[in-house]
């Protein structure tokens, strides 16, 4: 993808471009396709919203200009810029405020901005509710401080709803921020009727408990606990939604910021530390053992263990030596390392790696809002009602006062005070009841694409499997002792620190004990090691370091060796005093309960599909021990998402786990990314659900839950209308009193907050009550 930093000059006839424009001031997701239709409507223009990015895809013909496509977004009454080029590094340590971009930064600031609306208008609104629902508080003048608490509520605090609903006017449409702010205003208008021309101004007027259907010509009536009430409500759902929205970026700073910072380039036969930045193609630079690789390269000179199960998904360390590629932000596990850079900056896979991740979000089908879809129709139909309402009562030959109280009662009972908590409050208890199961839920749009999955995609390293070597197998030759073959081949590869040599140590300490200090250790990179144990020579090793020292394995442990690794395990030999003792494998394990859950999976409708970079043969042997029958093996990180792609163009809707980088384009294709808390940030960032607990049990977990979040959201927007609905007629008949307003949106409200309680009773499948 191209960036164009300016308005576009002369160029060829048919030559097009794709930028990207980073989009301010939308509300919904129906904002994201007002200004894709404006955006579209240039010539030769093709354009693609993300709501939850707030970015724009533009693709356009040279003769239409940057300037033009901004002004166009600003003509729909909204911002658009061309995103910040990247900051230069911060020298000062854990300081990373140069690092952000203008848009960051003006994303923090309205999530301030709408935080201090939220704080302000709770303070203010919560004293104003009290004194209209408590008569026993209702002191002289108490109308008057209710006036005085609510006013900023609804100006101030309110604005962003009224300031949406202008725009919205303009276009002819009508979203959620329509029916708050027509609902707000009049029930504030309303009361300042009352109030100042009506007879609620008086010293002494008390709101009582009257709950009976009759006729009111509406000057002793108030609503501003109405208003207030419905700002700071829906404030908390705008602001929930605006702070796991605001993390949609992070995939790709996570992503950059796994590289290695600086390098020691080899300059003149000197090492110097430089920024990865200055390393040009051709630089030649040292990594040491536990260093990350820089950036791609060829190794020069050294030989190496490398793990890349982060990036490329095996799961068994890849030796490497003079010639062979490497790439940037694995991590060197074994000896010192001399890498040529082949590519840099953004031609390095980790680079393409974030591209993919980019292009993956801004594609996702936008999610429309269920409130803003009812809304939609809800509120033209109000509005009808209303003016219906009006022309009636003027026709019928009523007073104007009475006519004006019926017209205003409906869109006052239309205001959705238990709208304002439907989706919040469902979601405060889903997500506090996933977090003590191991399951975090970035959003109330994650939870439509849980209903709709039909395919899940697991990844198999650290997902499927412990994404860590472990001893899988012990083979002893005739005679020998299995204890004492562990202990000293443990004992030597304790002193190692190649991982398939820690592996070795960890289980036999595991399973025999304390082990013996090697008096002598020499490491051979690519073979293996040896060195004197208790006074005895051990070799730990492929059969290429037995074989300098003239000792053939017998036939026996020969075959241990080829069946290990015919079922994609690895396996050395162990020799001691001139003879071959025996073999041990180790291996990726399964996790004990990821058998247990594919079952489950399958039985919510999923069909799952194993996914790997690692090689067939490992792949099919997890695959049959979990009950997996499709396996898709072999793949480089950009195959993932391509084959999450083609399983979507067949009309599957799909889910995947994983928690590698090389999992997080993928992740981000899929119609719901579920990332392990225990892999990498970038898979997180990248994923719409986390589980935190490492299980795959937990993916069960989330996708049951989320399933009933959902379904308590929709029941409660259901019934937040429906009382409204059941109302209006009351309303517009002119029977609807104040008390029994205020009573039918406190008892919707506390329906609404009961419904999303009963969340709070979900059971994990290990069967947890608890955390």
């Amino acid at each position: 993808m191209t960036t164009d930093l300016a308005t576009s000059g002369p160029a060829e006839a048919n030559a097009e471009r794709t930028l990207e424009l980073e989009i301010g001031g939308m509300t919904c997701a129906s904002c994201a396709m007002r200004i894709e239709k404006k955006l579209n409507k240039l010539d030769g223009v093709t354009a693609t919203v993300n709501y939850a990015t707030e970015k724009a895809r533009v693709t356009a013909p040279d003769g239409v200009g940057t300037a033009e496509l901004i002004a166009t977004v600003e003509a729909a009454g909204y911002r658009a810029e061309l995103p910040a080029p990247p900051a230069p590094p911060v020298p000062t340590a854990g300081d990373d405020t140069g690092a952000r971009s203008g848009a960051e930064s003006r994303a923090d600031a309205e999530l301030r901005s709408l935080r201090t609306r939220l704080i302000a208008s709770v303070v203010l609104s919560v004293p104003v509710i009290l004194l209209a629902m408590v008569p026993a508080w209702q002191f002289t003048y108490w109308q008057w401080a209710s006036l005085a608490l609510a006013a900023p509520v609804v100006t101030w605090a309110a604005w962003p709803f009224h300031r949406a609903a202008l725009v919205n006017l303009r276009h002819g449409a009508a979203t959620m921020d329509t029916l708050v702010s027509l609902g707000v205003t009049a029930a504030f208008a309303w009361s300042l009727y009352a109030l100042f021309l009506g007879t609620a101004g008086e010293p002494g007027m008390v709101h009582g408990f009257e709950l009976t259907v009759a006729p009111s010509d509406g000057a002793a009536n108030l609503y501003l606990e109405v208003a207030a009430g419905v700002t700071m409500f829906v404030l908390l759902g705008r602001y929930l939604e605006k702070r796991s929205k605001r993390a949609a970026g992070a995939a790709l700073r996570a992503l950059l910021e796994l590289g290695a910072k600086d390098v020691a380039v080899l300059r003149d036969g000197v090492e110097t530390r430089i920024a990865v930045e200055q390393l040009a193609v051709g630089d030649e630079f040292v990594v040491r053992p536990g260093e990350k690789i820089a950036t791609d390269g060829v190794v020069v000179d050294g030989r190496s263990a490398i793990d890349a199960s982060l990036v490329t998904g095996e799961s068994v360390p890849v030796e490497v030596e003079a010639g062979d590629a490497v790439i940037g932000a694995t991590v060197n596990a074994g000896g010192r390392l001399v890498v040529r850079a082949t590519r840099v900056g953004a031609d390095t896979q980790l680079a393409q790696m974030a591209r993919l991740v980019e292009d993956a979000q801004a594609g996702k089908a936008q999610v429309q809002r269920l409130a803003d879809r009812v809304a939609g129709v809800f509120v033209p139909v109000v509005i009808l009602i209303a003016v219906g309402t009006l022309g009636m009562w003027l026709g019928g030959g009523f007073p104007p006062e009475a006519a004006f109280t019926a017209a205003v009662a409906v869109l006052i009972i239309a205001c959705p005070c238990a709208l304002g908590l439907a989706t919040p409050t469902a979601l405060l208890v889903g997500t506090g009841r996933g977090a003590q199961l191991g399951v975090l839920i970035k959003g109330p749009e994650v939870l439509e694409s849980t209903r709709r999955v039909d395919t899940i995609v697991l990844d198999k390293t650290g997902t499927v499997t412990s994404g860590r070597m472990s001893l899988a197998g012990v083979h002893a030759a005739d005679g020998v002792d299995e204890a004492e073959l562990l202990r000293l081949s443990g004992a030597l590869e304790h002193a190692s620190e190649h991982p398939v040599a820690k592996a070795i140590a960890d289980g036999a300490a595991a399973r025999v004990g304390a082990l013996p200090t090697p008096e002598s250790f020499e490491n051979r990179p690519g073979l293996g090691v040896h060195g004197i144990v208790d006074g005895r020579l051990v070799l730990v090793g492929r059969p290429a370091l037995l074989a300098e020292w003239a000792i053939e394995p017998d036939a026996r442990v020969a075959a241990s060796v080829v069946a290990a690794e015919a079922e994609g395990r690895t396996a050395v030999i162990v020799a001691w005093d001139g003879a071959v003792r025996g073999a041990l494998s180790v291996a990726d394990a399964v996790k004990p309960t990821s058998a247990d859950a594919v079952a489950r999976l399958r039985g919510l409708g999923l069909e799952p599909i194993l996914l790997t970079g690692d090689n067939e043969t490992v792949a099919r042997r997890v695959a049959a021990e979990v009950g997996i029958e499709r396996v898709i093996a072999e793949v480089l990180p950009a195959d993932k998402a391509a084959v999450v792609a083609q399983l979507q163009g067949e009309g599957r809707s799909v889910a995947m786990v994983g928690d590698g980088v090389n999992d997080a384009a993928a992740l981000a294709q899929a119609d719901l990314g579920i990332a392990m808390g225990t892999g990498s940030d970038v898979a997180i960032e990248a994923a719409d659900l986390t589980l935190v607990r490492g299980d795959l049990l937990a993916a069960v977990d989330a996708i049951r839950l989320s399933r009933r979040t959902l379904g308590v959201i929709r029941g409660n927007l259901f019934w937040a209308f429906a009382y409204n609905v059941a109302a209006i007629p009351l309303a517009a008949l002119g029977l609807l009193n104040p008390m029994l307003a205020g009573a039918a949106m406190a008892f919707s409200s506390v329906f609404v907050v009961g419904n999303s309680l009963r969340l709070r009773a979900f059971r994990s499948a290990l069967g947890n009550t608890g955390a």
